[in-house]
């Protein structure tokens, strides 16, 4: 087989701790290689060395990289600079973050072109054009400025793609493309990646986390724990019959159905009638012309103990019906919490309602703040809402809500978020949430982020927290295998109404909808 990329005995440091072991690794002509493994494991860093990209206090410690029968590691950096984005090009996870807020898609994707081809301004339009029709976004290619937060998650990374094949690349390093997407934006990214591999002849280097996804776009996998590849081989082989038993723990890592229900028949939040419009506006004077029906008569009814599963892509309003619940943005009808209806609270009564409903967001390190360490982060709800507390209490529901989470109080607090793992600063995300004694927990994708073991841990650990402090779950996903094993209940949203409402065993049994017959059998 003809490799057009050769790794030998590669080895990374970040000052002066080894953090990749003698990789070796052979990524053939064609075919797309995948490396998967858990946060931490060495995947992305790996990827990295190949384009020199290593963060500036990793250093290479020993190893070749054969590009073209040339050391890739021995090149200075203008022929480096030639080979990125033009012969070796990369997509990374999150796209949002990746292209640049000031300036237009179509801006952004002229310039790759310009960067590495000697040609005209119009013959680069043309191109642009070409490329989004060519990513399925044809629709934007008659539209010269928009920028990347008018887009979905979807699009921004159909984006992304367009400019990573701009110079047509004989490699694409696609770094957890699908991680942030839902299933069914997922499914049409990976058809996408498939079709244009088919189409264009590229090789691609598939990093991810998820084995689902990995064995339905790879040829060949890479197996890689604490810095080491520990298997490879084809995809049928690795999967069937799997050699090291961390590849077996991964293949079967499943967390499962939910078994024990604690709810009682005892309603803490009721949704009635809600309705979230966002108005559209044209002309001079903006008259609003029409609405966006984000979410639209909207009822269901949350007991105490109980898991609610929001399934839905995106754009299906999970994330409006969050803002509307928590009051964060304006809508009609009527939201009851302990059968008090919050949208006639004051600002004062809000304030106080806080308490009782928090909320853990699907990406901690974005939503840990990077200046403050554990114990102020943890403490800052408290400093709100009970300024009067003493110092020893304080650190006595510290040390309760860390013990709970299962983090070790001494250990933990004077650290920064940066020194934690991705799963670790869940458990940091979901104390801060916890410490204020909520009745109600609201979880906006809290797993998708995370790797399939440490996902199963949070799982486990939010079942076991239900059950210790009898509390009630609002848990958004796109993910029905995640859905099952938290869930009692699921709703079903698309396009701002449900569409499907069981409990979670009838829902994946006796699906109703063709809509969740897709959403199970993408990820089941």
């Amino acid at each position: 087989m003809n490799k057009v990329i050769s790794i030998s005995n590669l080895s990374v440091s970040f000052k002066n701790k080894k953090i990749i072991y003698n990789v070796n690794m052979d990524i053939i002509k064609g075919k797309t290689t995948a490396i998967v493994g858990e946060s931490g494991s060495g995947k992305t860093l790996t990827a990295l060395s190949i384009l020199k990209l290593l963060p500036n206090n990793a250093k290479i410690n020993s190893g070749k990289i054969f590009f073209e029968n040339k050391d890739i590691l021995s090149e200075n950096d203008e022929t480096i600079q030639k080979i990125r984005g033009n012969s070796i090009s990369t997509i990374f996870q999150e796209p949002m973050t990746s292209l640049n807020p000031l300036h237009t898609i179509n801006k952004q994707i002229e310039e790759i072109i310009h960067t590495h081809n000697k040609i005209s301004k119009e013959d680069a339009k043309k191109k642009t054009a070409y490329l989004l029709k060519e990513v399925g976004l044809e629709m934007l290619a008659k539209r010269q400025k928009i920028y990347p937060y008018e887009l979905s998650g979807g699009q921004r990374q159909r984006v992304m793609i367009a400019m990573s094949i701009a110079n047509n690349p004989n490699v694409l390093i696609a770094d957890e493309p699908t991680t942030a997407l839902d299933v069914t934006i997922q499914m049409q990214i990976l058809n996408l990646l498939s079709n244009l591999q088919k189409k264009l002849g590229m090789t691609m280097i598939f990093i991810s986390h998820d084995l689902s996804v990995v064995k339905k776009i790879s040829d060949f996998i890479y197996v890689m724990k604490n810095g080491s590849i520990i298997e490879n081989g084809n995809t049928e082989r690795v999967f069937n019959k799997p050699v090291n038993d961390y590849t077996k723990k991964l293949i079967s890592s499943d967390s499962g159905k939910k078994i024990n229900t604690f709810s009682k028949k005892e309603e803490i939040l009721k949704v009635e009638k809600l309705k979230v419009w966002y108005p559209i506006k044209k002309g001079l004077l903006r008259k609003t012309v029409d609405h966006v029906k984000a979410i639209n008569n909207l009822n269901f009814t949350l007991n105490k103990g109980e898991s609610i599963g929001i399934v839905g892509e995106s754009g299906s309003g999970k994330t409006s019906l969050i803002l509307a619940i928590l009051k964060l943005i304006r809508s009609e009808g009527k939201v009851f919490l302990n059968k008090k209806d919050i949208n006639k609270f004051n600002y004062s009564e809000i304030l106080k309602m806080r308490k009782e409903i928090q909320i853990v967001f699907q990406d901690p390190f974005s939503s840990l703040s990077p200046r403050m360490n554990i114990e102020e982060i943890i403490s800052e709800g408290l400093n709100i809402h009970f300024k009067k507390m003493s110092k020893e209490e304080k650190k006595s529901k510290l040390i309760n809500v860390l013990n709970n989470v299962g983090l070790n109080y001494y250990e933990t607090i004077e650290k920064y978020p940066h020194e934690f793992s991705g799963g670790q600063r869940q458990r940091i995300a979901i104390a801060r949430a916890l410490i204020l004694e909520p009745k109600v927990l609201i979880l906006d994708e809290p797993t998708s982020a995370l790797d399939i073991t440490v996902q199963n841990q949070i799982i486990n650990l939010l079942n076991e927290l239900q059950k210790k402090l009898f509390l009630s779950y609002v848990f958004i996903s796109h993910n029905m295998k995640v859905i099952r094993s938290i869930a009692d209940k699921v709703i079903v949203l698309k396009n701002g109404v449900i569409i499907e409402e069981n409990n979670t065993n009838d829902i994946f049994k006796f699906p109703k909808s063709e809509y969740t017959k897709d959403l199970i059998t993408s990820v089941l």
